[in-house]
């Protein structure tokens, strides 16, 4: 087991020569995703939470307007 780790390990750290280019668009690219990431999550958390504060705000205005009712009748 140690020795696969350390076989991994190894494989990680190791480098050799790529010869390639990775051009600026792609610097932007992650940068435009890692942004849609963090706005997907966000708009997400605020579409859960928008929905039960709605929820709560409309059941309470009718029990409002239900005991507004009941004091005129």
């Amino acid at each position: 087991m140690i020795r696969l780790i350390l076989f991994i390990l190894c494989c990680f750290f190791y480098s050799s020569v790529a010869f390639a280019y990775l051009g600026p668009g792609v610097g932007g690219g992650v940068i435009a995703a890692t942004i849609g990431i963090i706005v997907a999550i966000f708009a997400a958390l605020f579409g859960l939470i928008w929905f039960q504060v709605k929820r709560l705000l409309k059941k309470r205005k009718e029990k409002k307007e239900q005991h507004q009712q009941d004091k005129i009748d």
